[in-house]
């Protein structure tokens, strides 16, 4: 981490500011015309990544931390400690507001109310959780995979229950509705992302497999004829072609790439670990690699040196 990095040495005081400047830039750019646009991240050094390029937001990917971390499938495995220590590490490594995937919040209700406040009291901008039901089925699995939802008002039950208890009006809890993935169509979709808001999400997640977007734009018309008042978010790993600026256009105020540059690195990785199996030598892996004065610096290596230097 660099040096001028808010760490975990800071004051309760300077923890409560910096979780609240977070939170207020996301709910303004929520609020603004243009998309926020967020990306994935499974470790606190690709989320500096993601900030060096000026993107919006850090999304804390399950997928990313299932895999990266931890080598297990994402389902339901990882413990709630896990993720949350996982958010935490990525959440202080980046000035950009981290939304962490907390799945469908390792348990019953009285789980997904802790597990809330528990993310709420570290200081991460907020938090995205599903109506599947435990154990998860990832939604980018095929669709000959048996899927269960939670009831509708089960799920915007443990959601008031959250807004109820938060202590910071701008910790950000987002609700995400898999009807369209688990096939149970455009009217189930649409009641439950209006339970869900009228429960106190502050956001809505609508997912669909559809590549085509004509399941969405049913879905948005809809959802305009009401208007609810709360934005939509868009994570469009099974519909790729639409740019962030495009999926604005029809209605969504946020756009998250949720796992892009896991997949990339694990590409990569084979890349470089092919090189040198192949090879033998370390140099069978220049083509693929970064200097290693490149991964110093983005930690902040020598400003970390001459800090302690100078005391010297």
């Amino acid at each position: 981490m660099s040096m001028d990095r808010p760490a975990g040495g800071e004051t309760p005081g300077q923890h409560a500011d910096r979780a609240t400047g977070k939170r207020r830039r996301l709910r303004s750019g929520l609020e603004s015309a243009g998309p926020v646009v967020a990306v994935g991240a499974h470790d606190a050094l690709t989320a500096r990544l993601i900030e060096q390029r000026a993107f919006d937001a850090v999304w804390v990917s399950g997928l990313g931390v299932s895999t990266a971390q931890l080598g297990i499938p994402d389902l339901n495995l990882m413990t709630f400690t896990e993720a949350l220590e996982a958010a935490v590490r990525i959440d202080r490594a980046t000035e950009l507001p981290v939304i962490a995937d907390c799945d469908n919040g390792y348990g019953g209700l009285l789980n997904v109310v802790r597990t809330a406040r528990e993310y709420e009291l570290a200081g991460i901008t907020g938090i995205c959780l599903e109506d599947n039901i435990f154990p998860k089925r990832n939604s980018l699995l095929g669709a000959e995979v048996d899927r269960e939802l939670l009831p509708m008002a089960e799920h915007a039950r443990r959601i008031a229950a959250i807004k109820q208890r938060q202590d910071s009006p701008d910790f950000v809890v987002i609700g995400r509705v898999e009807a369209l993935i688990a096939g149970l169509g455009v009217d189930e979709a649409i009641d439950r992302a209006l339970a869900y808001a009228s429960a106190g999400a502050d956001a809505i997640v609508i997912h669909s497999r559809d590549k085509t977007l004509a399941e969405i734009d049913a879905f948005l018309e809809r959802w305009r004829s009401v208007d609810p008042g709360v934005p939509l978010v868009a994570i469009p790993t099974l519909f790729p072609t639409f740019s962030a600026e495009e999926l604005a256009a029809r209605g969504f105020s946020m756009v998250i790439f949720a796992n892009q540059p896991l997949r990339g690195a694990v590409r990569a990785m084979e890349q470089v670990l092919d090189a040198l199996r192949d090879e033998r030598r370390a140099a069978a892996a220049n083509p693929f690699v970064d200097p290693v004065d490149h991964v110093f610096d983005l930690v902040g290596t020598r400003d970390a040196i001459a800090l302690d230097d100078a005391g010297a």
